[in-house]
């Protein structure tokens, strides 16, 4: 009954905000290694990572994932709470933004922002430290002081600030006890505590201080009231508030919870588990077997659930606790990639780093993952052989399963079937350390850009060698250096590192540079084989930092930099022609003539089988450009997709399926886009869903005419030969016909017919003509209403 009050009362009230499910047409590969919380209910436990969230049927062990495809805001975690009154679960983020996610319900989350947006707040007090349920309200701890919600209203209530003159304190955790409230405090404020009949508890002379010092966790438990202290002594109030000490525990508590007459406390490397005598009947403890830091820990009738820092969700007996599962989704090792790379059905991600000015300090020790047919397999750092701040990685076009992955600092990472094999370095390759004349005994191999030819020769790129551009042929290990002596007279300075190396259709290995802008190389060209764009009043660049490169299908090279967007459009004359200029891309924004992301810093470009560009930007998400960029067919941001954030790191396309990767700097998400790279034939053409029933969406998810070739005439007509949609396609376009569009290898049908009205149950037919080799092919598609 509860639960069906509070959804009357959120379709009648108009201040909520409800998320959106972007489920249809997004995908979230979130990590939930690090664990923020836990909470129990509904015969279920709950674990928060650090912005997703996964719940385990204790009964049916199943995992279900919460995450921003669902409607969850991205934002860091700190608190979670289950409500089985109202069966729905809290969520508190760092922010001060609350979201409510309801069980089995057609709205899925409520998103709160009265703490979020409150002015007088400063937005480092607004962290979420706890939720105590108590009558309909929850009272939430901040570093503010203690506000309350109403669950049965879904509103706020009063916010109590309890300090000194009614200042600000942070208070870490409250309880219900003996009719009152009790708040344990920091900053020398103690424990306070008020009576829970006052009607008037905004007032701070209600609340009177009991406890003296930094009480980081209190709680009740078999009706004995229990708090710990910023000294990691915990103890228990007498019938008179005076403080008796029970124990000091070794670390920090981080958690203190009463479930099922059990009173559990978590200390960064321990979790104890006693009765209602305050008997301790289970410890579990950090050890070689469990690496990792404990964060909160919760009980169901025979098992303890434990969030970790770095492995997840671990459970184990209460009474026997020697053997542990653990509890993990599928997903990557990390939320902040640095690089991915997409293949057929495949997907890398590395964690690494180095700064815009190719800095790789510090070092990050971390692996690599790889999702194939949507399962991660996360290999950890101390399997990649001592390869750190890896970043980009190059797939094999010939051999499936062999990548290369270059390491900012140790060399090449050679991986077959997800097994590291060997680190290539100055001692087993043609690779080169860096020269520094300052120093000559320093090492440091500061790999980064690199990339397959179509042969199958992998070019890469080290920064601040004598030869940057090697050459290996993995069929024959064969090893080639290039010098850049043309552009660049001291290695060492004249540039610092490289961001990227594409290979247009020429075999000319274009690279962007950090002094050099973007470079251009051709070791077959008979004269000068070395040239540079980098001068803005010269070659009308925005800037040298070239932080993004793309050859499209045209064989033109787009260009991203921290400042804004090029174009070079004749590559023919950049090796003949010291002045070649790059150009901006002008638009017409309310019919002033404008340059395309002026300014902006662009993270990454990736060119579509349509040869419609993606484009990144720091701060501002996801563009999706049409191939000339004149038309902006997306812009998708954290406030109209599931993006975490809008800082974009980098992009990638699997051209097999058109699904586009975005990595964001907190988690990663794919788009299905649809735009896949033509086929040469239609003998592999399809068409899904098939039948499409009533429960899909066919204008806004519309239905895919996949694997179609590069020029093609697309009709659909009913089974009575009457036209309902009709497209063509034009090279290297993206072509909307009327209800039908046509976006490289894939067409897209919205299900209305000529006359703009949705089509009635039936069967169609779907014609395709190659406009090249006349080849023709029928499909058939069940539309159910």
């Amino acid at each position: 009954m509860i639960k069906k009050i509070a959804l009357f009362l959120i379709f009648i009230s108009p201040i909520f905000s409800f998320a959106q499910d972007y489920s249809a047409e997004w995908q979230g590969y979130f990590s939930y290694y690090d664990i923020k919380d836990v909470s129990q209910g509904n015969n279920k436990i709950y674990a928060a990572a650090e912005n997703a969230i996964f719940s385990y049927d204790i009964e049916t062990n199943e995992i279900e994932t919460i995450t921003t495809v669902n409607g969850l805001s991205g934002e860091t975690i700190s608190k979670i709470h289950y409500s089985e009154a109202y069966e729905l679960l809290i969520v508190g983020y760092e922010n001060g933004l609350i979201e409510i996610v309801f069980d089995d319900m057609d709205v899925d989350v409520l998103t709160i922002v009265d703490i979020l947006e409150k002015p007088t707040i400063p937005p480092t007090d607004k962290f979420i430290n706890h939720f105590n349920e108590h009558d309909g309200l929850v009272y939430i701890a901040t570093e503010y002081g203690i506000s309350v919600y109403d669950l049965d209203r879904l509103e706020f209530g009063d916010t109590y600030y309890i300090g000194s003159q009614g200042s600000q304190i942070r208070v870490k955790q409250t309880v219900v006890y003996n009719d009152f409230i009790y708040a344990a405090c920091l900053d020398g404020n103690g424990v306070k505590r008020a009576p829970l009949s006052s009607n008037n508890l905004v007032d701070y002379e209600e609340w009177e201080r009991i406890a003296t010092g930094n009480f980081l966790v209190i709680e009740k438990n078999n009706d004995i009231l229990y708090a710990g202290k910023f000294d990691r002594s915990f103890l228990q109030f007498e019938a008179d508030d005076s403080l008796t000490g029970l124990v000091v525990y070794d670390d920090q508590q981080v958690d203190l919870r009463s479930v099922n007459n059990y009173l559990i406390v978590t200390t960064e490397n321990d979790v104890f588990v006693y009765d209602g005598n305050f008997t301790q009947i289970a410890q579990v403890s950090t050890s070689a077997d469990l690496d990792t830091e404990f964060t909160s820990a919760t009980i169901d009738d025979e098992y303890l659930y434990i969030g970790t820092a770095d492995l997840g969700l671990i459970k184990t007996l209460i009474l026997n606790p020697v053997t542990f599962e653990v509890i993990l989704p599928n997903g990557p090792l990390s939320n902040s990639a640095f690089s991915i790379k997409a293949s057929a059905n495949n997907l890398w991600v590395t964690y690494g780093d180095y700064t815009l000015a190719y800095n790789p300090f510090p070092l990050r020790s971390r692996g690599f993952s790889h999702l194939k047919k949507e399962e991660w397999k996360n290999v950890p750092f101390d399997s990649v052989l001592g390869a750190r701040n890896l970043n980009i990685i190059s797939v094999n076009p010939f051999v499936e399963n062999h990548v290369f992955i270059s390491s900012f600092q140790d060399g090449l990472l050679e991986v077959e079937n997800d097994v590291p094999i060997i680190l290539l370095d100055e001692t087993n390759s043609g690779i080169e350390s860096f020269v520094n004349p300052n120093n000559p005994n320093s090492r440091s191999i500061r790999q980064s850009a690199s990339n397959f030819d179509r042969n199958g020769v992998l070019w890469t790129m080290t920064g601040r060698a004598d030869r940057p551009l090697k050459s290996y042929d993995p069929s024959t290990n064969q090893w080639q250096g290039y010098a850049f002596s043309e552009i660049l007279g001291d290695p060492f300075n004249d540039e610092w590192g490289y961001s990227e190396l594409v290979i247009d259709n020429n075999g000319t290995k274009w690279i962007g540079g950090y002094f050099k802008g973007i470079i251009g190389y051709n070791e077959n060209n008979a004269d000068v084989k070395t040239a540079a764009i980098f001068s803005e009043e010269q070659n009308n660049m925005p800037s040298s930092i070239v932080t993004a490169l793309a050859v499209d299908n045209s064989n033109q090279i787009w260009i991203g930099t921290d400042k804004g967007l090029r174009v070079l459009y004749n590559t023919s004359s950049f090796f003949t022609d010291p002045n070649s200029q790059v150009s901006s891309v002008i638009i017409l924004e309310e019919g002033v003539a404008e340059e395309l992301l002026f300014q902006q810093f662009i993270t990454d470009i990736e060119v579509d089988g349509a040869n419609n560009k993606w484009i990144s930007v720091l701060d501002s998400g996801l563009f999706y450009f049409s191939s000339d960029g004149q038309e902006t067919i997306y812009h998708f941001t954290k406030d109209n997709s599931p993006l975490p954030t809008n800082n974009v790191i980098d992009l990638s396309i699997d051209s097999s399926n058109g699904t586009v990767y975005v990595a964001t700097d907190k988690g990663l998400v794919s788009f299905k886009a649809g735009g896949s790279s033509a086929l040469e034939n239609l003998s592999d053409a399809f068409v899904y869903p098939n039948p499409v029933r009533p429960t899909f969406n066919m204008d806004q998810d519309k239905v895919k005419i996949k694997d179609i070739s590069e020029n093609v005439n697309i009709k659909i007509t009913d089974i009575e030969g009457n036209l309902v949609a009709e497209a063509e396609t034009r090279t290297n376009s993206r072509y909307k016909g009327y209800n039908l569009e046509i976006d490289g290898g894939t067409a897209f049908w919205n299900g209305r017919n000529l006359s703009n009205n949705t089509v009635a149950s039936g069967v169609y037919l779907v014609m395709l003509s190659d406009l090249d080799t006349f080849e023709t092919k029928v499909l058939k598609i069940m539309v159910i209403r």
